[in-house]
């Protein structure tokens, strides 16, 4: 085995942000592309020498050749060693979990999240820190600094990694060690919430449907659900995780998980269903002819997660990305906690959970979690709202209809256009800033618009100021819309328009939420042209 310094070029990429670079796999697959880019990482967090790093992924296509090189360019690093989800299978939740659990220096996670996966789909990459979360602003800058002046990287010539075989090993000077990629997450799980009760719960009668959407939550599920909670054997389908997700797009949402959905809203529909994403970051959860929008579940959860033991003494505060609805303020104000409301992206609420300003936290698409680790974590979520309802024994439908009588309902709705010319979609929001000074007072059908502006934050704990979040409009209503540009995608823009309107007449809370939003939907169109910018006649996506 000989250790090698590569000269090499620069690549044109981009920023890595919370969720990592994500391109094609075929880019990442690129001469020198991937070695580039894991080489920026060493360099950017000040080198590896004598550090241990976690690695796994979601198991998408390329993830297992992908380890294989960064394994190699961490021993050719100096790193001292490296803890590898067997089979290259780790959970983002999970790796979160164990960077922590062990003390490691911080890991790196592949994957694209939601995104389709395949040889000519997508592919992800990201560092995680010591705390388990993802890299701040200011590591990302100098990774992504580091991507443009790079002109060698360092790699070990040697055979592959046996990443099937749980143990330890040696890679030339690095210890490896392959882990069972479940079994640290379940004892966590065991611990927050009351297994008994759920196992109860399922012993009376109670029966799920989990759609793990052949990706990398379904070991997890299949294990905790089936294996250590008792529920019927074929509870989790699509449980076993394949490089292209079974041809499927792993984005839990009635789109996307649209098999669920059918079977929820069937005659003889289980009790309960949910489903995770791609790398298990991310959750659906829909009782038997009701779907729960991201935006309640983070609510109902906060309102009720003392039922469950690690919450029992209650939460410290919770936080929400702005696009999400104002849901959860409403309960947190009846409580008596804080609540934050912060820019897309795990690691502002990272700062906020480190700081215990926060114990629970979520963001409007789809994921939700806690101080339990240092990311959105799907299988978590699905585990707390069993434990809501194996000690309340009401039905999905019955603990909405409680929410909403007590607080009001939050009529939501997320529109997304996907694949928009980068250009178009800049135009767009260009055009939408310059109205702030006009709009304000002017009319849209019934509603008058009461404020408008673009979103920036202030952090709490370390002070960094984030400007250009998201344009809001206001109505004085209580409603609103707001612009956003997405950065998860590899081609083209997507233009995310998120709708909300506040109802608190008992009367009027069982409208279909399309309906409802009709004439917030409506002012959107008028105030920003969509469908003269994009030539959209309508959303891609709408959940």
């Amino acid at each position: 085995m000989t250790r090698h310094s590569v000269q090499t070029q620069p690549v044109d990429g981009q920023k890595p942000g919370t969720s990592g670079l994500r391109k094609k796999t075929r880019v990442f697959m690129g001469a020198h592309y991937l070695e580039n880019y894991v080489q920026s990482i060493f360099d950017g967090i000040g080198g590896v020498e004598g550090k241990t790093l976690v690695v796994g992924g979601d198991g998408r296509f390329f993830n297992d050749r992908a380890i294989q090189v960064i394994l190699r360019m961490a021993e050719a690093n100096g790193a001292a060693a490296c803890i590898v989800g067997q089979n290259g299978i780790l959970s983002t939740p999970a790796a979160s979990h164990l960077i922590r659990k062990r003390g490691t220096d911080g890991g790196l996670i592949l994957s694209a999240s939601h995104n389709p996966g395949g040889e000519d789909e997508d592919f992800g990459l990201k560092y995680n820190g010591p705390n388990g979360g993802p890299a701040n602003e200011g590591v990302t800058d100098k990774i992504f600094a580091r991507t443009k002046t790079i002109d060698q990287y360092h790699i070990l010539d040697a055979q592959d990694v046996d990443l099937g075989a749980i143990g330890t090993s040696t890679l030339g000077a690095m210890t490896v060690e392959i882990v069972d990629p479940v079994a640290d997450y379940a004892d966590l799980m065991e611990q927050l919430f009351d297994f008994d009760a759920i196992r109860a719960l399922f012993a009376s009668g109670f029966r799920m449907r989990f759609d793990a959407m052949h990706a990398v939550t379904g070991p997890y599920a299949t294990a905790i659900l089936e294996g250590k909670l008792g529920a019927a054997k074929g509870t989790v389908v699509n449980g076993t995780p394949l490089p292209d997700f079974g041809g499927g797009h792993p984005d839990p949402n009635p789109i996307w998980a649209k098999d669920l959905m059918d079977a929820m809203f069937a005659q003889d529909a289980p009790d309960f269903g949910a489903a995770s994403d791609g790398d298990g970051d991310r959750n659906m959860i829909v009782g038997r002819s009701q779907y729960v929008t991201p935006s309640d579940s983070l609510a109902v959860l906060a309102a009720l997660a003392h039922l469950a033991p690690a919450y029992s003494k209650g939460l410290a505060g919770v936080a929400r990305s702005m696009p999400t609805s104002g849901a959860v303020d409403r309960v947190a104000a009846a409580k008596g906690i804080e609540c934050f409301e912060t820019p897309t992206g795990w690691k502002f609420f990272g700062n906020l959970l480190d700081a215990g300003r926060a114990t629970l936290c979520g963001e409007e698409s789809a994921g939700t979690g806690s101080d339990h680790v240092r990311e959105k974590d799907g299988l978590w979520a699905v585990l707390l709202w069993l434990n809501i309802l194996a000690v309340t024994r009401k039905s999905v439908k019955e603990l909405m209809n409680d929410h909403w009588a007590e607080y009001g309902r939050n009529y939501y709705s997320r529109h997304d256009y996907e694949d928009v010319d980068a250009g178009a979609a800049a135009t767009m929001m260009d055009g939408l800033r310059a109205q702030f000074g006009t709009l304000v007072g002017k009319t849209f059908g019934p509603l008058t618009v009461s404020s408008a502006d673009e979103f920036a934050y202030d952090d709490p704990v370390d002070g960094s100021h984030s400007a250009g979040q998201g344009i809001r409009i206001g109505f004085s209503s209580g409603g609103r819309v707001v612009f956003r540009l997405s950065g998860t995608g590899t081609v083209g823009a997507t233009v995310r328009v998120y709708l909300e309107e506040l109802e608190t007449d008992p009367a009027r809370m069982d409208q279909d939420a399309q309906e409802a939003l009709a004439p917030i939907i409506a002012a959107a169109e008028e105030i920003a042209g969509i469908r003269a910018h994009t030539g959209r006649t309508a959303p891609n996506v709408i959940t």
